[in-house]
């Protein structure tokens, strides 16, 4: 519906008879006011107006452009094309419209824009307002670009006692025609008139404090936003099922297999011991690296020996095969570079490739189903993009159009961020990670009760050396190295650790046991920092 309001159209038709006017000067009887007005399909109201002004006396119409409608709500008016004929004035001045003429007749045209603005059901033209002088007549003719105008109310008197108007009618041409006589200073008119919805533009310019905003809190932003708190409720519920814990096993599982009168080392699936440690804690940890350095050392793939009691030097046995991982052939490669024929541990410091090594043993997870990069720009990433680009959109779009629900986008975009968020706080293990990590802590409580008197004696260094990388990816070095430290190194028939040099005469790891410890602190700080 398309109203004027405070001063619409009926409101400017009576200003020409100086109703409208707070100000008028008092008049004698006998002024006369014809007007015709037209309201064009662009929502200009075009007004011509003839004041007949008897000798002696003179007469002011001043019409406010703006008007205090209520509390909070103004409304503003303006007039352009102001023309005056005849012995009389028209001015604009402080938001006022005036309008002077002195005995005898003068014409004033005018066009006021600003009068129309949209609501639903019809456009309605409403005014009341007191008269403040004595009129002897007045007559106006009202046209719009539909016939199809009424009369929804008229009434007249005084205050208190009005009666309806019965010189208000509609012709069938769609012309409505206003005659009265004889008002009288303060009466009161209320009139109303409306035509089919969409008849004319909608150009009202109203202030309205209390009115929604773009930014209001409406019935549909706080749908939106239901429907965030709904979606964040399913992503926490999502999020707190993906991690949870299984319920605290005590299952062990033995890695020592009995073969005859001897003894073999076996990981679940032939898990490896930098894989294990990621799976146990989702990350790639300095110590996994270094367990896998020490694997590569058991496995005789590289050789360490003891320098000056406080370095070691890494010297290569056997080069990289298909046996090797990718992510172990990464960490081959960064202990010793290529081309050289040993290296320092205190030469590769702040020399290694922490990242790439990382990102090795994480992608190599990633491809055998057992892990995921949350990392990576996954579905999630994506969709946290769209749903803050379209967010932003409707916000925009909202914000400066008439739906008033700007909000809405940004509950969209909230939704977006939460998108980009909900990755950090998903598991990193799939369902198999997750049970290939229950069955590496069964391994590691299978290693805490391992006795090295009960293992064959030909055996125990093999049994010592196997375990000790998953020991020390699973920060358990001290306490394996310290369970073997009696073991004789010689009983396999060769002196010393076959993988570490510089203890060859030992018939026990006592020294060993103090010293290794502070190779895997070393080790680690290889690949504390990212290069």
């Amino acid at each position: 519906m398309q109203i004027f309001r405070g001063g619409a159209l009926v409101a400017l038709l009576l200003a020409l008879a100086g109703v409208a006017a707070p100000a008028a000067h008092a008049q004698s009887e006998g002024v006369r006011i014809t007007a015709d007005v037209n309201l064009g399909d662009d929502g200009l109201l075009r007004v011509v107006e003839t004041v007949e002004v008897p000798a002696g006396s003179q007469f002011r119409q001043v019409l406010p452009l703006r008007v205090q409608v209520s509390e909070g709500v103004e409304r503003n008016f303006r007039v352009s094309d102001v023309k005056a004929t005849g012995d009389g004035d028209a001015t604009i001045s402080d938001d006022l419209f005036t309008v002077d003429a002195r005995e005898g007749v003068a014409t004033f045209e005018y066009t006021v824009h600003n009068t129309v603005t949209d609501a639903s059901g019809a456009q309605v033209f409403h005014w009341t307002g007191v008269l403040n002088t004595d009129v002897a007549s007045i007559d106006v003719n009202v046209t719009s670009p539909d016939f199809r105008m009424g009369v929804t109310k008229c009434t007249i008197g005084p205050p208190g006692k009005p009666q309806d108007c019965a010189d208000i009618r509609v012709e069938p041409d769609g012309i409505a025609h206003l005659a009265k006589t004889d008002l009288r200073k303060g009466d009161v008119i209320d009139v109303t008139l409306q035509v089919p919805p969409g008849t004319v533009k909608s150009n009202a310019d109203i202030l309205d404090d209390n009115a929604p905003g773009a930014f209001s809190i409406t019935g549909t932003v706080l749908a939106a936003f239901g429907i965030l708190l709904a979606g964040l409720i399913a992503a926490a519920a999502y999020v707190f099922w993906g991690r949870r814990t299984a319920p605290e096993s005590s299952e062990v599982l033995d890695p020592i297999v009995p073969d005859g009168n001897r003894v073999h080392f076996t990981s679940p699936d032939g898990i490896l011991p930098g894989t294990a440690g990621l799976l146990l804690d989702g990350y790639v940890d300095p110590n996994d690296l270094a367990a896998t350095v020490v694997d590569l050392a058991v496995r005789s793939y590289i050789w360490v020996t003891v320098v000056d009691g406080s370095d070691w030097r890494i010297s290569p046995v056997n080069p990289p095969d298909e046996h090797l991982t990718a992510y172990e052939r990464a960490v081959y490669a960064a202990i010793l570079p290529e081309g050289k024929e040993s290296v320092l541990l205190s030469e590769l410091r702040g020399r290694v490739p922490a990242s790439a090594v990382r990102k090795a043993l994480i992608d190599d997870s990633v491809e055998h189903g057992t892990f995921v990069d949350r990392t990576r720009r996954g579905y999630e990433f994506w969709l946290g993009v769209a749903l803050i680009v379209i967010g932003g959109g409707v916000l925009a779009g909202l914000a400066f159009g008439a739906q008033r629900h700007a909000l809405v986008g940004v509950a969209i975009a909230l939704g977006g961020v939460a998108a980009l968020f909900l990755p950090r706080y998903l598991p990193s293990r799939t369902a198999l990670g997750r049970e290939l990590t229950g069955r590496i802590q069964a391994m590691q409580r299978g290693l805490d009760a391992v006795v090295p008197q009960r293992l064959p004696a030909p055996d125990q260094e093999m049994v010592f050396s196997r375990g000790l990388p998953f020991m020390v990816a699973g920060r358990k070095t001290d306490q394996w190295v310290r369970t073997f430290r009696d073991l004789d190194p010689t009983d396999d028939g060769q002196p010393g650790v076959y993988w570490f040099g510089g203890f060859d005469g030992d018939r026990n790891l006592h020294r060993f046991a103090a010293h290794f410890p502070y190779f895997i602190t070393a080790l680690e700080g290889l690949f504390t920092t990212s290069n």
